[in-house]
């Protein structure tokens, strides 16, 4: 079938197609393709131009015509390449959220099942074993639950679908809730939490679902690759305009070759997966978007062998 009129300028809407693919209009293949064709078209008037001064008309046409046709097909290979892995990278996106989605529902199914059990059994001592079975499975379902949570997070930035509801609230209340919440945790793992608070601080404003999912990511990374008997050390502070949030960890530390690469998706540090095997490296890639789509800082800093603090600032207006 032919296009119509209105298909042909729609595939030259170059801006919108490239949204399509999740890329940027430099990464989009029929963009660079026009782009380039530009160029050779300038090239060849400019070469006839100057070839007509020193060879016979004749010649300079022959020769232009034979660069030019070799030249566009070896562009339009390279860039039809492109294109098909633009399309596998949708693909990849869109299979990932939906899976996602469907590994999500049976999993939240079965963590209310857990839930009803262990409330039913609680407070009978016949039960102890059943609610350590139940505790147990609880557990890793919680975990699979992150993780698919985790991947359709990925996949929802990948596409650009990302929604950050603004809202006001205080950060200092969120970061004491899910200190509590790690305390059986961090005690199951011979770590000390120790807490440092600046009190009155004022309010900020952002996501504040999405601000607890990075203060959680970062203060569960820091308990589990603590060494045993160490401590994390969470601190919290106003910083001019912003609100800053600091997390220490007496851990293993992150090797100077990999550092780079801490923010980037599924990154595991070689010395981690010597001790530690859970999780697919992209807690701290979904915290660094988190923040930047507050508007906000993350970073770190860390000495291999002694440990690391993960830091982020967050605008208070």
């Amino acid at each position: 079938m032919f296009l119509s009129f209105e298909g042909i300028l729609g595939q030259f809407n170059f801006i919108n197609q490239a949204k399509k693919y999740n890329i940027s209009l430099w990464q989009y293949p029929p963009f660079l393709f026009f782009l380039i064709g530009i160029i050779i078209i300038a090239t060849i008037i400019l070469s006839y131009v100057i070839g007509t001064k020193y060879f016979s008309q004749e010649y300079v046409v022959l020769g232009i015509l034979l660069i030019t046709v070799i030249l566009f097909c070896i562009d339009y290979i390279i860039v039809n390449s492109f294109e098909r892995l633009a399309e596998v990278n949708l693909m990849k996106s869109e299979f990932i959220d939906i899976i996602s989605h469907q590994l999500r529902a049976p999993l939240s199914n079965l963590k209310w099942t857990i839930d009803s059990v262990l409330k039913s059994v609680s407070g009978e001592k016949e039960s102890a074993k059943m609610q350590d079975f139940c505790s147990a499975i609880k557990e890793q379902n919680d975990r699979m639950i992150r993780l698919v949570n985790d991947m359709i997070y990925t996949s929802r930035i990948e596409q650009g679908k990302w929604i950050f509801k603004k809202e006001e609230f205080d950060l200092k209340t969120i970061v004491e809730k899910i200190i509590q919440e790690f305390t059986a945790f961090s005690q199951s793992n011979n770590v000390k939490i120790k807490v440092d608070l600046e009190e009155n601080l004022p309010k900020i404003f952002a996501d504040s679902q999405k601000i607890s999912h990075v203060v959680y990511n970062l203060l569960s990374n820091a308990i589990r690759y603590s060494k045993g008997g160490g401590e994390v050390r969470v601190k919290l502070n106003r910083t001019d305009n912003r609100i800053r949030c600091e997390i220490e960890d007496s851990g293993m530390g992150i090797p100077k070759s990999e550092r780079k690469y801490v923010f980037s998706k599924f990154f595991r540090g070689k010395n981690i997966l010597r001790y530690r095997t859970e999780g697919m490296g992209l807690g701290l890639f979904i915290a660094k978007s988190i923040i930047d789509a507050a508007r906000g800082k993350i970073g770190f800093h860390s000495e291999e062998g002694k440990g690391s603090t993960f830091w982020f600032e967050i605008p208070i207006k």
